[in-house]
């Protein structure tokens, strides 16, 4: 695998696998504008899901990268860009870190939505990354009420970076 095209042609399945061979990038290699990309999802439902939430031109937009941070040595910050009605917008704050994963136990660099007062923090969404290569992520997204929904594996990939953090969004989340 050596471009995010090479990632569209593989099932759910074989991105999962392939996701477990991967290591984690690091929180400072981890700085800008990652180009996302949605993958194969487990089932027909998660695949209407996904598109509605990713190409959606009213509400929140159409899904175009993450984007990162580093705080310090062990966290960072985040969001996602998308382009809504004519101009590019940030939504869905997060904090980055090292942590293991729901997958497999290994490290993996999570997406942690529910620090940040959102959507994605209210249903509990959690995204792990893993480098392919030093431009190309794959990334494994998660949400859900219970432990079963968050062990459904909802594959994107990233690519990048390809332009720079834009700045901080998003009010934190009391007490977490």
């Amino acid at each position: 695998v050596r471009h995010q095209g090479d990632l569209e042609g593989l099932s759910n399945e074989a991105l999962v696998t392939l996701f477990s061979t991967l290591e984690a990038p690091t929180i400072e290699e981890t700085n800008g504008e990652y180009e996302a990309t949605l993958l194969s999802q487990p089932t027909l439902v998660a695949a209407l899901q996904g598109t509605f939430a990713v190409r959606n031109p009213f509400f929140p937009g159409v899904w175009l990268a993450k984007c990162f941070r580093p705080v310090d040595a062990t966290q960072g910050r985040g969001y996602n860009t998308f382009a809504h009605l004519g101009r590019t917008v940030q939504r869905y704050p997060m904090k980055t870190v090292i942590a293991r994963s729901r997958f497999d136990g290994k490290p993996a660099y999570l997406l942690v939505y529910r620090a940040y007062r959102s959507f994605c923090g209210d249903i509990h969404m959690l995204d792990e990354v893993r480098r392919i290569s030093s431009r190309l992520y794959l990334g494994i997204g998660t949400w859900g009420f219970n432990d079963a929904q968050r062990r459904v594996a909802l594959p994107f990939a990233l690519e990048g970076p390809v332009a720079p953090y834009r700045g901080d969004i998003g009010e934190e989340r009391t007490g977490f």
